[in-house]
């Protein structure tokens, strides 16, 4: 569940809703992506575009506590005015860590109580702890190792976002607490870095090295991601491109904010060429690369015309 506004470690901003994320400060930085806070206290509603990432996440807001699986296809999601919510996001083939043995092909395009993935006694004391953290500072103990980084989450809780981080923080050293006793997939975290790379893959080649035949290592990463190798391999490529697009790699200037040459960009995250980047940006994210990557770019925060 990724925002478009969201980056690998980010703060951004679209009128009066603000997001920002960090590195985890409590829970295994191998297995989790960050811990992330969006607010929208004082601003209208909006929609926003979220992408495939194949990552799952855990989040807090209102409406409880939920797990949203890894999405097969871009929507746009309404945030209310005066929502807050926070979140833990778990790199692909991780969510083991929270989920146990429940497959995450289960999960896909769907967003579920808490309570309906680990019970309802679990989520009830976590719900607690949220509360806890939110009213009376619980998150300030736990979320300084969160905090400490300083820069602008820092910054955020200080300017009114500190509910909303410190329940971040209470997330963060929930899922710590998770870690002992469970043992990842080695298998699977090898081929999710082996699909993210830029480098063509084989799947006959990659299931050799990890001593699987290819039936085993499509079950395999199917039921620890949600998709299947090459879905995975096309959504990595795809965020590949976003990531090289919102730094300025692609070239026309120099740095954070250059609009991308799309053949750069193609050839830096593994495309063939730029009508291939094309028609995966559309598929992936429902607009068109001069959109999507072009104001990524220019714009870091900005929903892109035509997402909600």
């Amino acid at each position: 569940m990724s925002s478009f506004s969201a980056g690998s470690s980010s703060t951004s901003s679209t009128g009066s809703s603000a997001y920002a994320e960090r590195p985890p400060g409590a829970a295994p930085g191998r297995q989790v992506a960050c811990v992330w806070v969006r607010r929208n206290v004082a601003g209208p509603a909006y929609g926003q575009l979220v992408v495939p990432d194949g990552c799952v996440d855990l989040v807090w807001s209102a409406a409880g506590l939920e797990v949203v699986g890894p999405d097969r296809a871009p929507r746009t999601v309404p945030v209310p005015g005066g929502a807050e919510l926070a979140g833990l996001r778990f790199r692909p083939g991780a969510a083991g860590l929270l989920l146990g043995a429940m497959p995450v092909r289960e999960l896909c395009d769907l967003q579920v109580p808490l309570a309906e993935v680990v019970g309802a006694g679990v989520a009830e004391r976590l719900g607690e702890r949220c509360a806890e953290g939110l009213a009376d500072g619980l998150g300030e103990r736990v979320g300084e190792r969160v905090g400490e980084r300083g820069g602008e989450w820092e910054g955020r809780r200080r300017a009114g976002a500190r509910g909303s981080a410190e329940v971040a923080a209470v997330l963060d050293a929930f899922v710590a607490s998770r870690v002992p006793g469970w043992a990842p997939d080695r298998a699977v975290e090898r081929a999710v870095a082996a699909l993210g790379r830029p480098e063509a893959v084989r799947l006959p080649d990659l299931a050799a090295e990890l001593g699987l035949s290819e039936r085993q290592l499509r079950r395999r990463v199917t039921d620890a991601v949600g998709y299947g190798p090459k879905t995975l391999q096309a959504v990595l490529r795809f965020r590949r491109a976003v990531a090289r697009a919102r730094s300025g790699g692609g070239g026309r200037g120099a740095g954070a904010g250059a609009v991308p040459g799309l053949a750069a960009v193609a050839a830096q995250a593994g495309y063939a060429d730029q009508a291939h980047l094309t028609r995966e940006v559309r598929r992936w994210s429902g607009v068109s690369p001069t959109v999507l990557l072009g104001r990524a770019a220019a714009r870091p925060g900005q929903t892109p015309p035509g997402a909600s």
